[in-house]
């Protein structure tokens, strides 16, 4: 019996590294089925992820995290009408500056990612740094919201479920005169809305 034990214990470190090896190597043959559920699942906890880490980044939590926003564009934000009101209705970072839609909400956060670096390397990490980079930065805005139609805007604006009667002389003059015939866009004459103008000295219909 004794004799028996050591080869016994040789079989079973055998047996270990055969299941080991085995379960170690890539499988040679895999049903189609297995793979397709395998690969379905996969894209689930991907997608799951993907997205879940997409409306973390959409929030107004996430967007004033950073002490450059929180302390120049969104202080300013919350003396406006889209900030309190009335109604009780508040407009958030994302509501503004990202669009609803997925195709081209995707498009606008690549374009923000570069604005990572900016935080990365302090552009405007102080008050003075942002104020001397305003103008620039609120024209990359505005070249942005020009090209696509003022599509945040539009998020909760429509000329369609506009009321002109309700509105004063001059808007709803403005508003037949250009908005609804596509001459101009909301950005065009609504700039400086929820944020301070910077200084536009020079600028051409500014002075």
């Amino acid at each position: 019996m004794e004799g028996r034990i050591p080869g016994l214990i040789k079989k079973g470190w055998k047996l270990i590294r055969d299941v080991w090896i085995s379960a170690s190597r890539p499988a040679k043959h895999l049903s189609i089925g297995f793979l397709a559920l395998g690969g379905f699942i996969a894209g689930v906890l991907f997608w799951g992820g993907f997205n879940t880490a997409l409306e973390l980044t959409n929030t107004e939590t996430f967007c004033v995290s950073c002490h450059e926003m929180e302390n120049n564009v969104f202080a300013e934000l919350k003396t406006t009408i889209h900030y309190t009101n009335r109604s009780g209705v508040r407009a958030t970072c994302p509501d503004c500056h990202v669009p609803h839609n997925w195709t081209d909400k995707i498009a606008r956060k690549m374009q923000a990612s570069k604005e990572v670096w900016g935080k990365l390397f302090g552009t405007i990490n102080t008050r003075e740094k942002f104020l001397d980079n305003r103008r620039r930065l609120a024209g990359h805005e505005w070249e942005r919201l020009k090209a696509n139609n003022s599509l945040e805007c539009r998020n909760c604006h429509s000329p369609e479920g506009m009321d002109i009667t309700a509105q004063s002389k001059r808007a709803a003059e403005a508003h037949q005169t250009f908005l609804f015939t596509g001459e101009k866009t909301c950005i065009d004459c609504h700039k400086g809305i929820a944020h301070e103008l910077p200084d536009m000295t020079g600028v051409k219909g500014w002075e």
